[in-house]
């Protein structure tokens, strides 16, 4: 059986995956690092209160002022997979954020997915504590 939860792909598989693809797992990835601390941070909070609070950190703009202060800390290649991310096609940005908002956040995406499916799990947590510092959201 496969384990889908440390699914490690070889280069040569990652070249055949596109940018909105690692972007897919990407948001799955983000969204589940902010349900797991939202989670421990506040223990039995009511369900509707832990989704407004996880809705508010995963739209495009929050995730866009989030890979603002991750930029400094980002090694060549995973900038380069950001800006693969951040360039693709995608679909137009929705009413709540601006086309640049929407791209930063697609670059964000691809760049967990990607690092999700290298096996990069803890430059993920690392990255992901790097991009909670002065961030101004509450949680």
């Amino acid at each position: 059986m496969t384990d889908f939860l440390n699914v490690t792909l070889s280069p040569e598989q990652l070249s055949t995956v596109s940018e909105l693809a690692l972007a897919h797992v990407g948001d799955a990835v983000f969204e589940l690092l902010v349900r797991s601390e939202l989670l421990c941070e506040t223990g039995s909070a009511k369900v509707g209160e832990l989704h407004a609070r996880t809705v508010a950190r995963v739209t495009a703009p929050a995730q866009a002022a989030f890979v603002e202060r991750l930029l400094p800390h980002l090694t060549p290649e995973e900038t380069t997979v950001y800006k693969r991310g951040r360039n693709a096609h995608s679909h137009p940005a929705p009413k709540s954020a601006s086309p640049g908002q929407y791209a930063r956040a697609t670059g964000l995406e691809t760049l967990f997915g990607w690092l999700w499916l290298t096996g990069q799990k803890e430059r993920v947590s690392e990255l992901y504590a790097l991009g909670r510092k002065n961030e101004n959201i509450k949680i």
